[in-house]
């Protein structure tokens, strides 16, 4: 029964459709993990126990009566508590929303439910998803399963810590300057940041609306892949959403490296970790022996993205939030009233200068493109550092390490998909990112998926 916890969606299916497992039997069996890790964890701000159990015994009586409705039927989601869920509340971490309940699904969660999926219940995050260590001060910090010392990243860190905890099979994320990857990275997971406006964040709490992302986030590069097949595609409620045709994400995931280009940025070997850096340079080795031709290349380019996606961030979310940072500051925590301030001071001249960078950016990265299928990089310069009493300057700190590794393709809108990379010095785990140009995410998953099958977790420092 424990390795129920910890099984994929995609190793999960075949199970329920031949009626070896019973979605009740599979619920069940996480809340009863749920009940017993979280209250030290806190990956869950409002568990689901009751509807979920009704899903999944309506679940179990369609399969028995022979209505399977495909590879997410009966499957158990977490959702991050900035979707939208109509009726449930939806605090986005945060004091100001704790007693939110809208009237409306976001669009992403509503495509996967109506797959089939099992909604476990709201996940935590770093508040109003705008924060990279985990601390909530209204919910619980939420801790690293790996050593519940340390932080599991944010902002999207109820998500990464349920899946390494086995609290939850699949979960969604969301990211504005690296909210799905950061945590991906620090608990040893894999998360997938789209293509800009490939799935619809129509109903997803805006953090800053030009860089706001939403995406999926598993144990498996496939279990992505089958999420990403569901949540993509054009919604007319979102004026951001592409109108694109949707692949078939799992069909090459089987394919191999050989001959594929990536490109190595020289902006991404620099201020490394030195577990990072020996990692890093190991992950480069054996993708070569995969097949990959790997190249460093130079975007100068790129020493324009903690300008422009700080500015940026900070703009955009200290506009949304203007009125309620006059009228009520004290429902911010201190760490995030600081942030979203710090934008109140961003003048005219110097936003329309970072959307000048911006545009800089994309283009660098198209003609990049022209050179190499794909970019590789650490996902953060930095190993998962424990959590200090000063956590106010720790998550400004740790955003000001971050950010310039995660922004970048942020403000192109190009995807990135973090993988574990390995475990450093302190049994930790750390991450790297494959970047691909717009709508490449196909070949993302494949070479993720290749990657996968070398086990890295099990690669030390």
């Amino acid at each position: 029964m424990t390795d129920l916890s910890f099984l994929t969606a995609t190793e999960l299916a075949p199970l329920i459709k031949s009626r070896q497992l019973s979605p009740v039997e599979l619920v069940k069996h996480l809340f009863h993990r749920i009940d017993e890790l979280d209250p030290v964890l806190h990956t869950y701000i409002t568990p689901l126990h009751e509807s979920a159990l009704t899903q999944a015994r309506k679940a179990e009586r369609n399969i028995m009566q022979g209505h399977y409705k495909g590879p997410l039927y009966g499957i158990p989601i977490g959702i991050k508590d900035n979707f939208y869920t109509k009726g449930i509340r939806t605090t986005v971490g945060s004091k100001l929303f704790a007693d939110f309940i809208p009237n409306k699904t976001a669009t992403a969660v509503k495509k996967l439910l109506g797959a089939g999926a099992i909604m476990l219940g709201k996940l935590n995050l770093h508040e109003l998803a705008a924060g990279s260590t985990g601390t909530n001060p209204f919910f619980g910090t939420t801790r690293n399963p790996w050593n519940i010392e340390y932080m599991p990243g944010g902002s999207s860190g109820g998500s990464s810590a349920a899946l390494a905890a086995g609290l939850t099979t699949i979960a969604t994320g969301t990211d504005t300057f690296g909210s799905i990857r950061l945590p991906a990275a620090m608990c040893g997971i894999y998360g997938l940041k789209p293509t800009y406006g490939l799935v619809s964040t129509h109903g997803v709490f805006p953090t800053a609306r030009s860089l706001d992302h939403a995406g999926p986030m598993a144990r498996s590069v496939t279990d992505l892949a089958l999420m990403l097949q569901y949540m993509a595609g054009y919604d007319a409620n979102d004026p951001t959403s592409l109108h694109v045709p949707i692949p078939n994400y799992i069909e090459s995931l089987n394919e191999g490296m050989k001959g594929i280009k990536i490109g190595i940025p020289v902006y991404y070997l620099e201020g490394l970790d030195s577990d990072i850096e020996r990692l890093f340079n190991n992950a480069i080795v054996i993708l070569k022996k995969l097949g990959a031709e790997i190249k460093e290349i130079n975007i100068p380019e790129l020493s324009m993205s903690t300008f422009s996606g700080y500015v940026t961030v900070t703009g955009e979310a200290s506009a949304f939030h203007y009125k309620w940072l006059q009228t009520h500051p004290e429902n911010y925590s201190a760490d995030i009233r600081t942030f979203f301030l710090s934008g109140t001071l961003t003048n005219t001249p110097q936003y329309i200068k970072a959307q000048q960078a911006r545009r800089k950016m994309v283009k660098a990265f198209h003609q990049a493109f022209e050179e190499v299928d794909m970019m590789l990089g650490p996902t953060i310069p930095i190993t998962t550092p424990a959590f200090t009493q000063n956590w106010i300057k720790q998550n400004l700190d740790v955003i000001r390490r971050c950010l310039p590794f995660t922004v970048p393709v942020n403000l192109t809108g190009v995807p990135s998909l973090s993988v574990p990379m390995g475990i450093d010095s302190k049994g930790l785990p750390v991450g790297m990112q494959f970047i691909g140009n717009h709508l490449t995410e196909k070949r993302l998953l494949q070479v993720a998926s290749i990657w996968e099958r070398i086990n890295p977790l099990t690669i030390h420092v």
